[in-house]
């Protein structure tokens, strides 16, 4: 506990991202098997002196990057005593009572996201493995035995998870349509229709669209309520990918932003993103649960007699595990100790600061917002004028290195359309506007370097 609470105290002065000479010592971190044990203090020193700095420090407020998580301390509690009780939850038979914690974290985010009571879902270890049951799921469901014909349909925004659970779950990636988007960044529904009537006419069966609410690269949120309505009329399975973005349903201004969701089929979040728990944690909700069994159930002699219904649910008919730690008291044990109201708080400061850092850089000379963050994500670039595209994706990239040089944050970029941008996607807990005022600090003086040098 000494460790954890100097490591802990010491966040906000780390560096947001110390990978130099990391691979050197992971080298030396080589070793076979011990024969004889060591001293629990020398393991210590070795994990929090040399082993943790050394990576991109995704608990730090100044992480920027990517998807933040933040890591909150109720939850590594509650993986603690999950640890030390070591019961199994994969059969409701084996700890009802346990089970039913675990369930009822399910059925929260079941009415968070509008859905009705014939609704459930799984906690999985993230949005790839929610992404994959769920596509196994719609293709149990609308689709024969023989679905090689079955054609999806995404936007070229979507989270590359989605085309690798199609191929996990046995279909060609030719099969996964990958459709331009609009200059919002959005699947536009009136593309994804067009090619839906051209599968159908060269003997393809479309059966599902995956949208997305708020993608990794720009945040972008798709026309739900279009996109359902498009798949109801083409009787296609809509799942909606918010592993990002979900959330942030817990605010008025969010489920303003992702109104139709409710009507989806199914629904990907993380919890290890816009809860802020460790990695590890992410969700799938299903509109009619008992799809979600039927595609994953398959009994054995030698497991205990499994659950009628979903009252008692047996997660191993839910999901493709069987054996599964007992992630469901990182999720019930934070929601309990602090209560919802405080996560809603931290949302909307979130979706606060993300807004006015965008307006701050707005002002900026030559400085183009290509995607405004509709959630608390958002990409801009450098944009001097009169020079040509590769130079100037090679000047925002050195303005991404440089800004990250110094420390106190750090960033990523994408390409879109083309054009290298970097993003900033706030979604720490411990994000505050001081770390967000130091991001802009660092942006610009590493802008002006490369101004002087250049001009």
């Amino acid at each position: 506990m000494e460790h954890v609470r100097r490591y802990l105290e010491s966040l906000p002065e780390q560096p947001a991202a110390d990978v130099e000479g990391a691979a050197e010592v992971a080298r030396r971190l080589r070793e076979p098997m011990p024969e004889k044990g060591a001293p629990l203090p020398e393991l210590l020193e070795l994990l929090f002196e040399r082993a943790v700095p050394k990576s991109f420090n995704t608990a730090s407020p100044g992480y920027l990057a990517y998807i933040p998580g933040g890591g909150i301390v109720h939850a590594a509690l509650a993986d603690f005593l999950a640890g030390i009780v070591n019961r199994y939850v994969g059969v409701w038979q084996a700890a009802p009572a346990l089970v039913e914690l675990e369930a009822n974290t399910i059925r929260w985010l079941c009415r968070l996201a509008g859905y009705p009571e014939t609704a459930f879902g799984i906690l999985t270890t993230g949005g790839s493995l929610a992404n994959f049951s769920a596509l196994v799921t719609a293709r149990r469901e609308l689709l024969p035995d023989d679905f090689l014909n079955g054609t999806l349909y995404v936007s070229e925004e979507v989270h590359h998870s989605v085309a690798k659970a199609a191929i996990l779950a046995g279909f060609p990636l030719e099969n996964v349509r990958r459709l331009p988007t609009d200059e919002r960044f959005r699947l536009p529904p009136d593309i994804v229709a067009t090619k839906i009537r051209e599968d159908r006419d060269a003997g393809l069966e479309p059966f599902a669209v995956v949208a997305s609410a708020g993608t990794t690269s720009t945040g972008a949120v798709d026309d739900l309520p279009a996109l359902t309505d498009l798949s109801r009329q083409e009787d296609l399975w809509l799942h909606v990918d918010a592993a990002y973005g979900g959330f942030f349903l817990l605010t008025d201004r969010g489920r303003e932003i992702l109104a139709g969701i409710e009507d989806a089929d199914s629904i990907t979040l993380d919890p290890h993103k816009g809860l802020f728990l460790p990695y590890g944690t992410g969700c799938l909700l299903v509109r009619d649960g008992e799809a979600l069994k039927r595609a994953h159930t398959f009994g054995a002699d030698y497991l205990p007699p499994l659950q009628e219904g979903l009252e008692r649910p047996d997660f191993c008919s839910l999901s493709p595990e069987l054996s599964r730690d007992f992630r469901g008291l990182r999720l019930w044990l934070p929601l309990k100790m602090a209560g919802a109201a405080a996560f809603r708080r931290t949302l909307e400061e979130k979706l606060d600061l993300a807004r006015w850092a965008a307006e701050e850089l707005g002002r900026w000379e030559n400085l183009e917002i290509l995607a405004p963050p509709e959630l608390s994500l958002f990409a801009f670039r450098w944009s001097p004028p009169g020079i040509s595209l590769e130079d100037s994706n090679r000047l925002n990239r050195e303005w991404l290195e440089r800004t990250n040089a110094r420390r106190r944050v750090f960033l990523t970029g994408t390409v879109l359309e083309g054009r290298f941008v970097l993003r900033i996607c706030v979604l720490s807990f411990r994000t505050h506007r001081e770390r967000i005022e130091s991001a802009l600090e660092d942006l610009g003086d590493a802008l002006r370097e490369i101004r002087d040098e250049t001009s």
